[in-house]
């Protein structure tokens, strides 16, 4: 049997370095506040000298105004009320979807998913999986981590996340229920809204764009059989600020800093 083939890392310029090792806390005592809480995701170096200036973090209890303060064995740090400390054993990729591929860490049908074809030297220590999920045939955007905290952020409702989806339906897309979709109208499990839905270019009416901040089974291809469409291809090209640029088909990067932090701290 033909063994698949494997996700293929971009060395595109906007990739992310891999990840290194874990931090040990005694790497930490002498580091200086700003750079502690710039590795702790809470901003850039300079942007956490300013939050410290400002007066908005904690050591130990009180407020820490030194941005060149050293952190000391035991220290505890808070920002915006939260503790917080530099973990690099957290992971975060971007990855492309092909079709035919499950979103999901196993499968019990021995069907292909996203974690076979993710083979990476640098990941074999982490426990990775996909944020949320994207149907066996639904191409596109697609975030694996292992880190909880975010994949709650990025899933949870309350967050309203978007995604931008491209579908190509059957047959054009009419004005009318162009328009009907902008108003949006009820499913069978409740109501469905976009932010906005137009062709995805001006003179094709059968692939259809829509931003929606839902995400419920199979909302999209569902949103559209109610209207009478078969949805032959969907790709989802944004998720939470993330794009497609330099990431074609079957292709993986590791988030920038900037773009970890963005996700972070998103809502």
């Amino acid at each position: 049997m033909k063994k698949p083939r494997r996700f293929q890392r971009s060395q595109a310029r906007n990739s992310g370095k891999p990840p290194g090792l874990a931090r040990k806390a005694e790497d930490l005592v002498g580091m200086r506040l700003n750079k502690y809480l710039a590795h702790s995701g809470v901003a850039s170096r300079r942007q956490a000298g300013d939050l410290v200036k400002a007066g908005k973090v904690i050591v130990n209890g009180s407020v820490q105004d030194n941005p060149a303060y050293q952190i000391q064995a035991g220290d505890v740090v808070e920002y915006s009320g939260k503790v917080v400390q530099p973990d690099e054993q957290f992971v975060y990729i971007l990855l492309n979807k092909p079709r035919n591929v499950i979103t999901t860490t196993s499968d019990e049908l021995d069907r292909t998913t996203v974690m076979d074809l993710l083979q990476d030297p640098a990941l074999e220590n982490y426990r990775l999986f996909p944020v949320g999920r994207l149907d066996r045939d639904t191409t596109g955007l697609l975030l694996i981590t292992n880190d909880g905290d975010v994949a709650k952020r990025l899933t949870h409702p309350k967050h309203e996340v978007s995604k931008i989806y491209h579908a190509t339906l059957d047959k054009k897309f009419s004005v009318t229920d162009l328009a009907q979709m902008e108003v949006g109208y009820e499913l069978e499990d409740g109501p469905f809204r976009v932010n906005w839905v137009r062709p995805a270019s001006p003179d094709d009416f059968q692939t259809i764009a829509l931003q929606i901040h839902i995400g419920r089974n199979r909302i999209v291809r569902r949103a559209f059989e109610h209207l009478g469409y078969t949805v032959e291809k969907l790709d989802r090209v944004y998720l939470a600020g993330l794009t497609k640029k330099n990431l074609p088909r079957g292709f993986y990067r590791f988030l920038t800093a900037e773009e970890v932090r963005m996700i972070r701290h998103f809502s």
